[in-house]
């Protein structure tokens, strides 16, 4: 896909790197929220999906990730990325006013999505969560419990059936490969209870993507808080076998209609 354009964006802690996939005449607006250590050049497929079904699609590189500033993978406080999540879907409003917007957020991007949507759900039409990191996740505390944080990074083999998706993250000089770090393992213990504290998504219609196999993000830790969030309004999808990038398994046709089918449903409603 050929036709992007790059928006650099202040944000709170320096320039944020947005992407957006223009679209000659736009229905809706999506916005993606990509996942810890990665970026939001890995959502070509969403995007092009996305893109297809008639949308104009944005996306950041969250502070301290890809092309947006700040030291890697270091995030302090997810309120601030929060922030710069919405400073994006402003900058797409205004480039395409009067369209419904929906949020579309991977993993530790679904826990920036999910508060986005506490937070200014007003904006949205309709919230999408993909193995999202909410609820209960014992990584951080594990980690935490260590004087010195241990260095266990993402195993490629984890995020898909397809072993061309892991050989290309292990590849990725714009993804890092490296330890967690403990202000971001707060961070994200800090922010798990703020979402399970800060209520429902107001209706908001919710759409719960996760591989059955996912180690990464256990489907059992995040139902509670998914459901939590959902307030009700909740279409859930399962898909047995597929690990934690279920946009990159090998059955990311099936995932895509379940995605393109509820935001069809939502929209034309």
């Amino acid at each position: 896909m050929t036709d992007t354009r790059e928006h650099v964006l202040t944000g709170t802690r320096g320039t944020i790197t947005a992407r957006e996939w223009p679209h000659p005449g736009p229905s809706f607006l999506a916005l993606v929220s990509h996942g810890y250590g990665e970026h939001i050049g890995r959502y070509e497929g969403v995007a092009g999906t996305l893109l297809a079904r008639g949308a104009a699609v944005f996306g950041p590189d969250h502070m301290g990730h890809g092309r947006s500033a700040g030291e890697r993978v270091l995030i302090a406080d997810f309120e601030e990325v929060v922030t710069d999540l919405h400073a994006v879907a402003e900058r797409a409003r205004t480039a395409y006013p009067g369209l419904p917007l929906v949020l579309i957020g991977h993993s530790m991007g679904g826990l920036v999505a999910a508060r986005h949507a506490q937070r200014h759900g007003e904006v949205l039409s309709a919230l999408v969560l993909s193995g999202p990191v909410i609820g209960t996740w014992d990584t951080p505390g594990r980690l935490l419990a260590h004087d010195v944080i241990p260095e266990v990074p993402v195993s490629p083999s984890a995020l898909s059936r397809d072993p061309a998706v892991g050989a290309a993250y292990a590849a990725d000089p714009l993804v890092w490969h490296g330890p967690m770090k403990r202000p971001t393992l707060e961070a994200f213990a800090r922010t798990l209870q703020v979402v399970a504290r800060g209520g429902d998504a107001g209706g908001l219609p919710v759409l719960w993507l996760h591989g059955g196999d996912d180690r990464l993000v256990p489907l059992a830790g995040s139902r509670a808080g998914v459901e939590r969030l959902s307030g009700g309004d909740l279409t859930e999808r399962i898909y047995p076998g597929a690990r934690h990038e279920v946009f990159h398994e090998t059955n990311k046709a099936e995932v895509f209609m379940d995605m393109t089918r509820f935001l069809d449903k939502v929209l034309a409603s």
